[in-house]
């Protein structure tokens, strides 16, 4: 067990850690990182392979609303762009029915991707605070105790003193994992119990192909289905437009089946719309979020989607300002997104400063 110290502890190295980290990197403070993945990013999932294009597995859109978010992508010099969607859709409304080409009207809010892909982010920002931030990886928080003026916070190898903790963690998955000394007040519990987990519920998939195959005659690769076992998918070609693919989202309730048994309904539905070609795909990628341990921990209850996120008890400084509980399920606006992860970094930088070090 190594006992260090710093100013600020942050936990998870997902886009809000990283931000805060980056938005703090010129000041004076002695700031740490720990991460409970061999992997930085959270909920941005970007697998990269050679010759094939960026498949995003986590988030991956944003609009030209999310200023938070595209400020910070001119800051570091990346481009977005355009989220191809064609001029038609496969539309599937109900079982009984075939399913239907249907004209897509004019988008004057588009959807945008990061070129490289979201994980392109991550890295730059990553990189920015290589020489002033250390990331510990592999290092679950177990424990967060108020201890005074300081703060301790525990990992199965590691306790760090400091004199502020802000969690980047999921509000629910953050109450479930990690024992907190004293408790946190009965009314931050309550809201934290019933806080939906953007992301946990999703399972997102995609298949790398040589052609786009989709584009031709009067289709596309958008594609809306409520049968299913896919409600959405899109042309996940990369930014050059040289490597294709088409990813989407299977209904969460497969994350019961095999890996092989979900590959088998996505290609028997999607054969229904451009034939046998799509057999001849050359990589299948998942992510079945709900089987991230350092993401989701089920539900004790039905949650919806978004539920309290956003809510203003999430924003509010506990242990007399020493601890922050940030993330983008508690950002003000647009909760769940890469935007509100942004803005919960830019809020929490604020409180910080306000507050001072103790």
């Amino acid at each position: 067990m190594t006992n260090e110290k710093c100013d600020i502890t942050i936990i998870g190295a997902g886009l809000t850690g990283l931000a805060l980290a980056y938005f703090l990197k010129d000041s004076d403070y002695d700031i740490q990182i720990l991460e409970a993945r061999s992997r930085i990013g959270g909920r941005i999932h970007t697998l990269m392979r050679e010759g094939f294009t960026p498949m995003e597995m986590g988030a991956t859109w944003l609009g030209k609303k999310h200023t938070a978010l595209t400020g910070l992508l001119d800051e570091l010099q990346l481009e977005i762009f355009e989220q191809r969607m064609g001029d038609t859709a496969v539309y599937e409304p109900i079982s009984t029915s075939p399913p239907q080409i249907v004209q897509l009207p004019p988008n004057d809010q588009p959807s945008y991707r990061i070129k490289g892909g979201s994980g392109a982010l991550i890295q730059r920002l990553a990189d920015e605070i290589k020489d002033s931030c250390p990331i510990h990886m592999e290092q679950p928080v177990t424990a967060i105790e108020e201890v005074g003026e300081e703060m301790l916070v525990r990992t199965n190898t590691r306790e760090i003193r400091c004199s502020k903790v802000v969690s980047t963690l999921p509000p629910y998955l953050l109450l479930k994992t990690i024992q907190f000394s004293p408790e946190l007040p009965p009314k931050i519990e309550e809201i934290m119990t019933q806080t939906h987990t953007w992301m946990g519920d999703s399972i997102k998939v995609g298949l790398h192909y040589r052609e786009p195959f989709w584009r031709s005659g009067n289709l596309s690769g958008t594609i809306f289905s409520n049968v299913g076992p896919i409600p959405e998918m899109y042309d996940h070609a990369d930014f050059e437009d040289k490597q294709f693919a088409l990813k989407g989202f299977l209904n969460g309730v497969y994350h019961t089946v095999s890996k092989a048994e979900r590959l088998e309904m996505i290609l028997r539905q999607l054969r229904k719309y451009y034939g046998n070609q799509v057999n001849d795909f050359l990589e299948y990628e998942e992510a079945v979020w709900c089987n991230e341990p350092f993401t989701f921990v089920p539900y004790e209850s039905h949650i919806l989607p978004h539920q309290n996120n956003g809510h203003p008890v999430l924003r509010k400084p506990f242990c007399n300002g020493k601890l922050f509980i940030g993330g983008s399920e508690t950002a003000e606006q647009f909760p769940g997104y890469m935007d509100g992860a942004v803005r919960s970094a830019r809020y929490v930088l604020g409180e910080v400063k306000s507050l001072g070090m103790s």
